[in-house]
């Protein structure tokens, strides 16, 4: 099975983040690969990862970094695929400077940016990327929106259950 998205990490402290995203992609039956590569500590891996992306038949990379948070973009730079940012929080900053890092890209080198934590975000943005060419993921995409709105319904009927004395509904 060849993957066809990609999860990149700074590091493997990213991996309890990113882990939605690997969940997602495996509920969906999307083939993924999962690698650490260090924009800083691994610039030359990074370049040849994204330059080579493509002819390896990836056809959206999640990249997901904190603090300085350059892998992204690096990886951005460096390939025509969409690149979804994951910024991550790890620092006394909670992460905003990660989302500035990864949002602040210029002119030509876009990265899609989620919340800051928000692999599983970052994971339904490739699928939806994905199931435009492809009925199937479409499908159960489809099938996995709704049940997010069954989710809530429920929830909803599961609130009238709850009683407090001024509680009208």
């Amino acid at each position: 099975m060849t993957p066809i998205v990609s999860i990149i990490m700074g590091s493997t402290s990213d991996l309890p983040v990113m882990e939605k995203a690997a969940q997602l992609l495996n509920d969906m039956h999307v083939p993924f690969e999962m690698n650490a590569l260090s924009a800083h500590r691994t610039p030359e891996a990074v370049e040849q990862f994204a330059k080579e992306a493509a002819g390896r038949g990836i056809k959206v990379i999640i990249a997901a970094a904190g603090m300085a948070a350059a892998l992204p973009g690096v990886i951005a730079a460096n390939t025509t695929l969409p690149v979804i940012g994951v910024p991550v929080k790890g620092s006394v900053l909670d992460g905003v400077d990660a989302l500035y890092s990864i949002i602040q890209m210029p002119p030509g080198i876009p990265v899609a940016t989620v919340a800051i934590n928000g692999a599983m975000n970052a994971a339904i943005l490739a699928v939806q990327i994905l199931a435009l060419g492809d009925a199937t993921l479409a499908e159960k995409f489809a099938a996995y929106k709704e049940g997010l709105k069954q989710k809530i319904t429920k929830a909803n009927e599961d609130l009238k259950a709850v009683k407090y004395e001024y509680k009208t509904n």
